[in-house]
């Protein structure tokens, strides 16, 4: 196994005592970086009232997980840490076991287990938690130097991340992935 169960939890500190609103933390991170994007696993909704089943989506698009892994894979050189990353699981994740042992972390809503790798492991994550079928992107995913935080929480169509803005341009300039600039203090779009 890549990912290593992290016993203490004081790594995610910096989450814990962010003092970023609930679903600001959830969705997109601590607030303080330079700049927020958003990456699309699927397109926004184009009607009010939409449901995600009925989004435009190709046979062939690529999961949830494909794309993180790529987004991660672009974060890379943007922090001085990728060696020393943080990856927490939901505990509401049925396709995701966790260690009897594990202490979650509590943040609002939501309780997660810490894990620790490199961050190129992402290219195992689901050999290490799914038995190698797709399953759903880490919870949060940050460098120990904290030069951006990953976000992927269950509920919207989309991941948050927050960075410095070089990092959020090198993303939303990338073809391979749909990311857009956000604001987390706005509102976003979603899918009834």
């Amino acid at each position: 196994m890549k990912f290593s169960f992290c016993p203490d939890p004081t790594p995610a500190d910096w989450l814990v005592r962010s003092g970023a609103p609930d679903l600001r933390l959830i969705t997109f991170g601590p607030a303080g970086f330079e700049a927020y994007a958003r990456l699309r696993y699927i397109p926004d909704p184009v009607r009010l009232g939409q449901e995600e089943a009925d989004a435009d989506v190709p046979d062939d698009h690529p999961s949830d997980i494909a794309q993180a892994r790529r987004t991660l894979h672009r974060l890379a050189p943007f922090t001085n840490t990728p060696d020393e990353c943080y990856f927490c699981v939901w505990e509401g994740y049925s396709d995701i076991p966790l260690p009897p042992e594990a202490r979650l972390i509590d943040l609002p809503h939501r309780r997660f287990a810490l894990f620790r790798s490199r961050l190129r492991d992402i290219d195992h994550w689901e050999a290490d938690f799914g038995g190698g079928q797709p399953i759903a992107p880490p919870a949060f995913v940050w460098p120990a130097d904290q030069r951006w935080c990953f976000t992927s929480d269950v509920d919207p169509h989309w991941a948050g991340i927050g960075a410095e803005r070089a990092a959020v341009d090198a993303l939303v300039a990338d073809p391979r992935l749909d990311v857009v600039a956000a604001d987390p203090a706005e509102s976003q779009p979603r899918y009834y």
